[in-house]
């Protein structure tokens, strides 16, 4: 099963699966009257639309190069996985304030067995799915999989809250709407962390020192310890990546000589490391200043 196939997979049985215990959790919440396992039943379909995002930002993603992308369409990917982490701030956002309502009417809530029950299939439910979406995105570095595998993580965990409230709703008036809050607060959590993972990417960052590490080396291998190399720069397109960088040769080595180690170095890297690599080549004496702080990823 290819990358974009694993991703769909997912999504469906996670929208399939969500809308099922969505249905349940509300009509448990309607039952009982708790805003907790209401909020836990819109946590849940907002798994949903999660999951839609991540099967729309899969079906763009696998599209070829075109004129008007030449690095493809990976970065799609992390666009979905930003909406993502907005609805959940939304959603975060609704509930807060719906809890707090519910804290100043000191209205309190009857839980019963159909409440116990719900909660209980729920949790096993979503860290099932949980579970299964980060396989998934340790089988496909998908960051779209893994906000999603987190989507459901916190879904479990909101209903371990609720779990909580209805071991004690009998005995304390104002815990429903306090894990009303408690809720919004873990999905304002995640959220925060999906859209700022996805952001850097796009933005750019660093590079990763332990691929600068890598690299030069590998190039010493194939050129001999007479070269130099600066300014490595990686672009990073989803799945796609892009590295230029800077070789410093002897001066008396010919064009073809250079050219030569350069498509080596070129192979060896797409090889080892699946990075496409634009070099450019320098004669000693002619190098251009450089700081290595400057290396970066875009």
């Amino acid at each position: 099963m290819t990358k974009q196939q694993l991703v769909k997979h997912e999504g469906r049985i996670s929208i399939l699966v969500n809308i099922l215990l969505f249905g349940l959790k509300y009509w448990a919440g309607i039952v009982t009257g708790s805003v907790a396992i209401i909020a836990d039943a819109w946590h849940t379909i907002s798994d949903s639309i999660s999951s839609i995002f991540v099967l729309i930002g899969a079906k763009v993603s696998e599209k070829p190069p075109d004129d008007r992308h030449p690095f493809g369409h990976g970065r799609a990917e992390l666009i979905t996985t930003i909406m993502i982490g907005i609805f959940l701030a939304f959603v975060a956002y609704e509930f807060t304030r719906e809890s707090i309502s519910r804290l100043l009417s000191h209205e309190q809530v009857h839980f019963g067995r159909l409440a116990l029950f719900v909660t209980i299939v729920s949790i096993l439910v979503k860290e099932s799915l949980a579970q299964f979406a980060f396989w998934a995105w340790r089988k496909t570095n998908s960051k779209s999989l893994r906000a999603d595998a987190w989507h459901h993580r916190t879904d479990a965990l909101s209903s371990i809250l609720v779990l909580i409230g209805i071991l004690l709703g009998n005995h304390i008036w104002w815990i429903d709407g306090a894990l009303g809050i408690l809720i919004a607060l873990l999905i304002f959590y995640s959220a925060f962390y999906i859209i700022r993972d996805s952001i850097d990417p796009l933005m750019g960052k660093k590079a990763d020192r332990s691929i600068i590490n890598k690299l030069k080396p590998l190039c010493s291998q194939i050129c001999g310890e007479s070269i130099q190399t600066h300014h490595f720069h990686i672009h990073e397109y989803g799945d796609h990546t892009e590295l230029t960088f800077h070789i410093v040769f002897p001066s008396d080595y010919t064009l073809q000589v250079a050219h030569d180690l350069t498509n080596q170095i070129e192979m060896a890297i797409r090889d080892q490391f699946s990075i496409e690599a634009t070099i450019h080549m320098e004669p000693r004496g002619d190098e251009q200043d450089y700081r290595p702080e400057e290396q970066k990823v875009i």
